[in-house]
């Protein structure tokens, strides 16, 4: 029996708008399970679906360099890893100085940050109906108050993409993670921000076992909450590559899949509650 289920957001949860289908919504809050997000994205871009969804418990952020509870002014951290500062610095200062046009952003706990706005913003913004404060690397870095969760690069060069990858692996950074989410975005995180973490906390909070625990997922860094669970479920539109460790497929996130996952999957190999 499925006591918890576990969720990507985007390319699993939301469609491509980035958005929550209603009957998505409809079928997984009629199933009454547990329902824990855990996205590479802020507390602040999961909030529209913590309120759709009523999600009252422990949800997971940037990749599993957060695990909170509650939204905005209520909002409860349970535990938190943020990059160095002076790995945040070196990596936002060499990336502006060797990549000009790459898109770069970056997270503190509460806000979105960028020194200009550019096509990968637009990008970004369009999907999260989020506006990015308009700062200076220097002045961001001078405020000591900034915990850095995440840095978000994003180019639709993949030559770019590859030379930008492998300038951060050669620059020698330990305590770090360092992730392609998609085609375009690249993600970097403190190195103990993996989503089997933030799963880890909320099985054993809830004295669960592998097998009474379920995930959907679609790209890359899902991989870790996926071989976590014990009834790992891979999105239609997954790359070939992820669909080999899924012990089931869904219809794609275009098609409610998590939705269709919980009420026909879930069904037919009788893992219903």
């Amino acid at each position: 029996m499925v006591k918890h289920i576990f969720s990507d957001m985007d390319g699993t949860l939301l469609n491509e708008a980035g958005a929550l289908n209603e009957r998505n919504v409809e079928l997984i809050k009629q199933s009454q399970i547990p329902f824990t997000l855990v996205s590479a994205r802020a507390p602040m871009e999961m909030e529209f679906a913590m309120t759709a969804l009523n999600l009252q418990g422990p949800q997971i952020a940037f990749n599993g360099g957060l695990i909170f509870t509650g939204q905005e002014n209520n909002k409860k951290i349970i535990d938190q890893h943020y990059l160095d500062y002076d790995a945040t610095e070196i990596l936002l200062t060499q990336i502006k100085q060797q990549f000009p046009n790459v898109s770069q952003s970056f997270y503190d706990l509460d806000d979105w940050y960028t020194e200009k706005i550019d096509d990968g913003i637009k990008l970004e913004s369009g999907m999260t109906n989020m506006v990015p404060q308009i700062v200076s690397i220097r002045d961001y870095l001078s405020d000591p108050t900034h915990h850095t969760f995440k840095i978000m690069l994003i180019s639709f060069d993949s030559e770019e993409m590859k030379r930008l990858k492998q300038f951060v692996q050669e620059l020698g950074i330990s305590g770090i993670s360092a992730q392609q989410a998609g085609a375009n975005y690249f993600e970097i995180t403190d190195g103990q921000a993996k989503k089997s973490h933030g799963i880890n906390y909320v099985m054993e909070q809830e004295h669960l076992t592998k097998i009474e625990t379920a995930a959907f997922g679609d790209g890359h860094n899902d991989l870790p909450m996926l071989e976590m669970v014990g009834n790992p479920i891979v999105m239609d539109n997954a790359a070939p590559e992820i669909k080999t460790i899924a012990k089931y497929i869904t219809k794609s996130n275009i098609e409610d899949g998590v939705g269709y996952g919980i009420t026909h999957i879930f069904n037919k190999f009788n893992l219903e509650m």
